[in-house]
């Protein structure tokens, strides 16, 4: 998987492209941990090139999405494929994880 990120005062943008397997875990966990030591306090998650997750990648957004909250945070997903999407539903975690179709309509949710 290929991580990219755009800061924005208190929001990081992290854009994850390919695959999201548990080989990918720590490296997701490295910069997420980043952008919140450099005082992202909201994360986005641009997910529009993402082409599947599995359980440990679904588990470590729930861990960040916890880590955000516990600090007033909160994280938001932006336009899952149609395979994520439905990893999601399958999952039942599309109650858990907010998902967006824009980075716009993700920002203003976080207003």
């Amino acid at each position: 998987m290929k991580i990219s990120f755009q800061d924005h005062d208190s929001l990081s943008v992290l854009t994850l492209s390919g695959e999201f397997i548990h080989d990918d875990v720590d490296a997701f966990n490295r910069v997420a941990a980043e952008r919140e030591t450099r005082g992202a306090k909201n994360v986005i998650l641009d997910c529009s090139n993402l082409e599947f997750v599995d359980s440990r990648a679904l588990e470590a957004m729930l861990r960040m999405q916890e880590r955000l909250g516990k600090s007033g945070g909160q994280l938001r997903l932006v336009k899952p494929d149609d395979t994520v999407a439905t990893i999601l539903r399958l999952t039942r975690l599309t109650l858990a994880l907010e998902c967006h179709e824009t980075i716009e309509l993700a920002v203003r949710s976080l207003r």
